[in-house]
């Protein structure tokens, strides 16, 4: 008896890593791999593409310290997490409490019409804001004309700022709204029933129900609207180039031009390393908070 029990274990622990091998192969392809070359490349300056390969040690890191780019690119990390952050759960919980109290018959409609623009394409988007605009575009001929107001929409720091911050809200709101209305959608009715008992309604009913009931899946869209900020790309790519004066830069932004216009593929790998080590810390910093919240509501 106690041989076949050993048996069974083992078939039971091979099948395990039988099921579990699509994933380790993956990881090890795509994630591993990879991040052990970065560290590899981090220590050489090499352009990817000549023969001679120059080992530096710790020399690409300690360059980081002194690079005004690296610091804009740090500073703006936490300058677009906040509003990011902040706009897209308030546009996403608006967005949901909204389709949340339509009829069933049209709610799946528009809910589908809030989400289309997470559908779109940056480059489509981005190539639109660009000549929505543009000095002689129709909405700054009537600025000019209507109300004698020359914005430099693109040029100018605070308004170049602004309309990355808004572009990236207006495409992940309706996103993270769905994650909020599938919460919403799951409070029992007996909560909803004893709430309007108990004369709960309007923001009460809000603050006080719907929020805890859903802590959850609020913890879930304020840790991807995170990663999300500091993913930021193509919009500063394609509208600003980062400008101006640094204004709008990212990381991702600067790993690329260092990795692939500049040739210092061994920096460019350093940067995205110490990115990573600033993403992974901040997101430790805002699960602890949230985790705290969740266990003060029962979680």
């Amino acid at each position: 008896m106690k041989r076949k029990s050993v048996t069974g274990s083992r078939k039971s622990g091979l099948m395990g890593w039988l099921l579990n091998a699509p994933y380790l192969v993956y990881s090890l392809i795509f994630f591993m791999i990879p991040l052990f070359w970065a560290f590899w490349l981090s220590t050489m300056d090499w352009n990817l593409m000549a023969e001679q390969k120059t080992f530096v040690g710790i020399r690409n890191f300690t360059n980081l310290f002194s690079d005004v780019r690296v610091r804009a690119a740090f500073i703006n990390s936490y300058r677009y997490l906040v509003p990011i952050v902040l706009l897209s759960f308030l546009g996403g919980l608006a967005i949901a409490l909204l389709v949340s109290n339509l009829p069933e018959k049209v709610k799946g409609l528009v809910a589908v019409l809030f989400f289309i623009p997470y559908l779109t394409s940056g480059v489509a988007t981005s190539v639109v804001v660009k000549y929505f605009f543009n000095y002689n575009s129709a909405f700054n001929t009537f600025l000019r004309e209507y109300f004698d107001l020359t914005i430099n929409w693109l040029t100018d720091q605070k308004y170049a700022f602004a309309v990355m911050v808004g572009i990236v809200v207006w495409k992940m709101s309706g996103y993270y709204a769905l994650f909020i209305l599938s919460g919403i959608e799951n409070i029992g009715d007996d909560v909803t029933e004893a709430a309007m008992l108990d004369g709960s309604a309007g923001l009460h009913k809000l603050l006080h129900i719907t929020l805890p009931m859903i802590m959850p899946t609020l913890t879930t869209v304020v840790v991807l609207a995170t990663g999300l900020a500091f993913g930021v790309f193509t919009e500063p790519y394609l509208l600003t180039g980062g400008g101006p004066s640094m204004t709008t830069t990212t990381w991702q932004l600067e790993i690329y031009n260092t990795s692939f216009t500049r040739f210092q593929s061994g920096y460019g790998a350093a940067m995205a390393i110490a990115s990573a080590v600033q993403i992974f810390i901040t997101l430790r910093i805002i699960n602890g908070i949230t985790d705290r919240l969740n266990r003060r509501f029962g979680w």
